[in-house]
């Protein structure tokens, strides 16, 4: 049975506790709910990849709750000290060379010398890295590839029964995973998300090169197919085909809307719900078209986003 744990400090201390024992905890950030387990177990974090059906070779982000507790596992070079300190906590992932003796789980990193870290802002994700007192690897919360949880609902819908608990936050706010970036010695952007890339090149004085292999992921969220309903997706639509459920988004209004207003804000924060409802909605087999967003600002990890869950499965 997996227990559904309130906000306060009794929820927090049992989460803790649970983590501390080995065990599995969803747990809400600013970007989406993430899978709990400690860093340094490889027993959790193997349990991670079993209850999520998650690739080994698919690296996991380490949480942390501030740029103090990173500098223990990591080396942080002068562009990524540079990111850290203009946009943590918040929803940017820097990759990191490892230090010797980090005691991160080569399961986390599947392999890799180099690391995944961010630290998050949500204030119940905050308390619980404290109360917990360690690295936590936490990839979203829900089976791999399928729409990641923006609630604990969410979570609860795919992993019931696969993990201890899951602490309730409410809904997410920002709604789309992290920003990844490679900082050292030049930045490459591993992938769109939560934080614009407009604003990275800002704060860096430069642009950010394009990196990443879906074949062989040096960080999270590089697989090709990823973030997927069961309905297959067309994007770029302006108008619903016979069978279709259309998700709108501005002067395209459909069945469901990102947001009538065009604000990629309010779509980013509704992206994976508005997939979990077009997915009811098309049913067994069924279609859902997405309207066109602008590739610019959080556009750009939205549009990321519906082409991962576009790809052919299996990918």
């Amino acid at each position: 049975m997996t227990l559904t744990l309130a906000s306060d400090d009794a929820g927090i201390a049992e989460a803790a506790r649970l983590l501390a024992a080995g065990e599995l905890v969803a747990f809400p950030t600013e970007t989406v709910y993430g899978l709990g387990g400690d860093a340094r177990n490889g027993r959790a974090v193997a349990g991670i990849y079993e209850a999520k059906g998650r690739p080994s070779f698919n690296p996991l982000i380490v949480h942390l709750p501030d740029l103090v507790a990173v500098e223990r596992i990591a080396h942080v070079g002068p562009k990524a000290r540079m990111l850290a300190q203009a946009f943590w906590p918040g929803p940017l992932t820097l990759v990191l060379p490892l230090k010797d003796g980090s005691g991160i789980s080569p399961l986390v990193t599947a392999g890799l010398t180099t690391g995944a870290v961010r630290v998050p802002a949500h204030p119940l994700a905050q308390r619980l890295l404290r109360a917990f007192g360690g690295p936590l690897a936490a990839p979203s919360a829900n089976p791999s590839g399928r729409v990641s949880p923006t609630r604990a609902g969410h979570v609860l819908e795919g992993l019931a029964g696969r993990i201890a608990a899951v602490l309730d936050g409410g809904p997410c706010a920002v709604g789309l995973e992290s920003t990844i970036v490679l900082a050292d010695p030049e930045p490459v952007l591993l992938r769109p998300g939560g934080l614009p890339v407009e604003a990275l090149e800002a704060a860096l004085g430069q642009p950010l090169a394009v990196g990443g292999d879906a074949g062989k992921p040096t960080s999270p969220g590089q697989l090709a197919s990823h973030y997927a309903p069961e309905a297959t997706l067309r994007l770029g639509a302006t108008e619903a085909r016979d069978g279709e459920v259309l998700v709108g988004f501005g002067p395209v209004q459909g069945a469901l809307t990102l947001s009538r207003t065009g604000d990629l804000v309010e779509a980013a924060a509704a992206l994976f719900q508005m997939l979990r409802e077009a997915d009811k909605l098309a049913g067994p087999g069924g279609r859902i078209a997405f309207a066109p967003v602008s590739e610019t600002g959080l556009g750009r990890a939205i549009n990321d986003r519906l082409r991962r869950a576009a790809a052919p499965r299996g990918v």
